[in-house]
């Protein structure tokens, strides 16, 4: 397949997270901070496309960069996302003002929020820099469980799209492990990797298996029945993988994006996995998405600036060295053909 890309530039700030809305075809929610979250605030960018290309429905600020955003399941407006201050914000794009909501407990930068896919509940799940992960219920205005056990940042948490009140988490640690809202204890943990865990996602056709990308560059797939040794393993990008989608539309098939600036897309079943590599993006790409409604599209990020891959894998925990640059935020929708 080849891929056409419409790109969209906004000045001044670096995406780290976009996803499709689950509602309306041509909607995408872009999440944003200024100075890679180390500084200044954020922007939550509602985005519609057609045939001339991407255009800013709305835009929000919060006072924070934010890192993540999330879809309701029950509400085509409703949208949240979570930032370096610690909260989560809660949104309604038919309204020109927001958030609606703030949610602050945790206690540093909170890099993931999801809400569950599961019809019969309406919970969200975040993780943050503090080790910890929080369930929620948009419409209580605390917390409902905490859950710990991670022992270095949490990077990515994930409903289960088949279990109800199953979710994953992935870390520093460099594990993944997967909770139950049932009971505060882990169920199971999965030592995935040698190094620091930047994404997972869950298989949409099997209840059981999960892939895992790291900073040691590579994707491998869990299957929760024996995780002694990893069922796939898919190596060609060369710098950390910061997000992973399974397709909603092939079971085997999957995207990363890197450190690298590339875009890959996969099938863990062929014997050559690799479909085709991206490289329409000139600096680090950090978000992903694949569509709902169409089996052809993809939604990435990247955050522009000068500096080398290295460095910026530095900054992804702790803010390590980032050189001053004309920075901007691009997004991209391909298209594949």
């Amino acid at each position: 397949m080849s891929a056409a890309a419409r790109t969209l530039r906004v000045p001044g700030r670096h995406g780290y997270a976009a996803e499709f809305s689950p509602y309306l075809p041509g909607r995408l929610a872009c999440a944003a901070a200024q100075h890679y979250g180390i500084a200044g605030c954020g922007t939550l960018l509602i985005l519609d496309q057609n045939e001339s290309g991407l255009r800013v429905f709305r835009s929000f600020e919060w006072n924070d960069g934010l890192f993540d955003v999330t879809w309701s399941e029950n509400n085509e407006h409703v949208l949240v996302t979570c930032s370096g201050d610690g909260s989560l914000q809660l949104w309604d794009t038919a309204k020109a003002a927001g958030p609606l909501q703030v949610y602050k407990e945790h206690t540093q930068e909170v890099y993931s929020v999801d809400w569950s896919q599961t019809r019969g509940e309406q919970l969200m799940v975040s993780g943050s820099w503090d080790q910890t992960i929080k369930l929620w219920d948009p419409t209580v205005g605390k917390s409902l469980c905490t859950f710990r056990g991670h022992e270095s940042v949490i990077y990515s948490t994930i409903w289960s799209p088949h279990i109800p009140g199953c979710f994953a988490s992935a870390s520093g640690d460099q594990t993944l492990r997967i909770w139950d809202v049932k009971s505060t204890g882990v169920r199971i943990v999965v030592p995935a990797h040698q190094a620091e865990i930047l994404s997972c996602d869950w298989c949409k056709y099997n209840e059981n298996l999960l892939v895992t990308g790291a900073v040691d560059c590579s994707l491998r797939g869990w299957d929760l029945r024996n995780v002694r040794q990893p069922v796939f393993e898919l190596l060609g990008h060369t710098y950390a993988i910061r997000r992973v989608k399974f397709s909603p539309f092939h079971a085997s098939v999957l995207a990363s994006c890197s450190y690298d600036f590339s875009v890959r897309f996969w099938n863990f079943s062929n014997p050559d996995p690799l479909l085709e590599t991206v490289e329409h993006h000139t600096e680090f790409t950090c978000g992903l998405d694949l569509s709902l409604q169409s089996p052809t599209q993809s939604a990435t990020k990247d955050a522009c600036m000068e500096g080398t891959p290295r460095e910026l894998q530095a900054s992804a925990r702790d803010g390590g060295p980032v050189r001053k640059a004309d920075r901007h935020q691009r997004v991209s929708l391909l298209a594949a053909s």
